[in-house]
Formats: structure tokens, sequence, C-alpha cells
């Protein structure tokens, strides 16, 4: 695996608290900032949009 290009959540305020998202040609990585070489959540790119797509939705209407 080659290293991942990290991009922080725009939502983030400073502070350690912050998810940062990387994409791969395969893939669509998470981490928490605090500790960004622990865990590491991978989803394929269309599970990623499906979840943002969600959480747009319900936002619009919540």
């Amino acid at each position: 695996m080659s290293a991942l290009d990290w991009q922080k959540s725009s939502y983030c305020a400073q502070g350690n608290s912050c998810i940062h998202v990387a994409n791969d040609q395969n893939f669509v990585a998470l981490t928490e900032s605090s500790d960004p070489s622990g865990a590491i959540l991978r989803t394929s790119a269309l599970a990623w949009a499906a979840l943002i797509r969600a959480v747009k939705e319900t936002r619009a209407h919540g």
C-alpha cells in the first residue's frame, strides 16, 4: 500500500479530536487525528458515497 494523503475534516475545530480521510484508487480510509497511525477504517468508494449521501439527506430533512 502506498502512503495515503490524509485530509482533515472541514468540520474539525482546533484540537486533536478530528477525523482524517484519505482516498486511494481502491478504497476510502478514515482515521482519528489524535492517533493517525492507529486504527484505520477502510471502505469502498461506493459505500463511502452512500454514507455521505444519507447523512446529507438526513440533515436536509432533520
